[in-house]
């Protein structure tokens, strides 16, 4: 018998992963743009950079996973929105920058090897890279047995981008008087899984399969609603706008995350209830008794991003975002900050 087999009796089958590469190869072809200049399968991906139209290019990136959000969609055998949430992920930290997503890289890792599922996975990312304008130029599939427990599996990437260096979108110039754009989130999006998980499956023992009335859907699919890519609306908006500061609403809610975007002399005053967030969030909150603050710093609450903007910017940008098929609100105001304060407010 000779090495090849003991290593697949071991648990890794290297002719398992070379099929899986053949199958991806024009699943990623899909996404790919004049610039890449690589096939699938090589050591390294290559990206001709064309940045003359860039005064100052301004490389810009950022990594990110889908967290256990993967156990939902392991407990529902359903692999093909995951990916979605990857990119999502990746993109919109960069787009919230003024970056744009040039090309994606992902990591999937598995205890054993499975090319339907892998597949189904790839697909997802590929279908996210598709809507974020974005090419999937390679990755790496682990195989990796005793590691991982059977079914079980993580998904990661990073997204590289490109900014001008004056377009750089990084809160500096948000001042008093600006107003706060709320742009919808689709649901959860991949964060608070842990909890959710624990308050549905756990303490309520609700199954996938349950079809949940206030949702008008299982809880399975409200669950697995894919990240809302935002890249198309925000490069959108750049162009006929200056937007003073975007926060992108992860892990951290609305309290952790917009304060990344505020100067120290401003906070943001923002109205509880001036958006309708999904019933989802009612739901965790009712049966997982959780306080306001707690779901304000651990979900999105239904809001994907939080954009700052000049009052006389405001009514035209939010029609300009309901065009685009997505929701905004206004939501508050940007205000001085007195000293010892916190950066954000949040009033009735």
């Amino acid at each position: 018998m000779d090495q090849k087999s003991k290593y697949a009796m071991a648990g890794v089958d290297i002719d398992q992963g070379n099929r899986l590469v053949d199958r991806i190869k024009p699943i990623a072809k899909a996404t790919f743009s004049p610039s890449v200049i690589t096939d699938i399968g090589g050591f390294a991906g290559l990206y001709s950079l064309n940045v003359d139209r860039y005064e100052r290019p301004v490389l810009i990136s950022s990594t990110d996973g889908v967290g256990t959000k993967l156990k939902v969609a392991i407990q529902m055998d359903k692999h093909d929105t995951v990916g979605i949430d990857l990119v999502a992920m990746c993109v919109n930290d960069i787009v919230v920058q003024g970056g744009k997503p040039l090309f994606m890289l992902d990591y999937l890792a598995m205890g054993k090897l499975d090319t339907d599922k892998a597949e189904a996975i790839i697909k997802g990312i590929a279908t996210g890279c598709l809507a974020a304008k974005c090419s999937l130029i390679g990755g790496e599939t682990a195989e990796m047995p005793g590691l991982y427990a059977e079914g079980d599996y993580d998904l990661a990437g990073f997204v590289v981008g490109v900014v001008d260096n004056d377009k750089i979108i990084d809160g500096s110039s948000i001042g008093v008087g600006n107003q706060l754009l709320g742009v919808a989130s689709s649901g959860l999006h991949s964060n608070g899984y842990s909890l959710v998980r624990k308050i549905f499956f756990d303490q309520l023992n609700w199954s996938t399969s349950l079809y949940v009335p206030e949702l008008n859907c299982t809880l399975g699919e409200e669950l697995l609603k894919p990240t809302k890519i935002y890249v198309e609306l925000l490069m959108n908006l750049c162009r006929d706008w200056q937007l003073h500061g975007i926060a992108h609403i992860t892990g951290g809610g609305i309290t952790d995350n917009l304060p990344r975007v505020l100067p120290g002399s401003c906070r943001a005053v923002i109205k509880r209830h001036s958006w309708p967030a999904p019933p989802i969030f009612d739901l965790i909150k009712t049966h997982g008794q959780i306080p306001d603050e707690e779901m304000l710093r651990t979900f999105n609450n239904g809001l994907g991003l939080i954009i700052v903007v000049s009052e006389k910017d405001t009514a035209d940008m939010v029609q300009r975002i309901k065009a685009l098929n997505e929701e905004a609100y206004v939501i508050g105001t940007i205000e001085e900050r007195p000293e010892g304060s916190p950066p954000i407010e949040f009033i009735d």
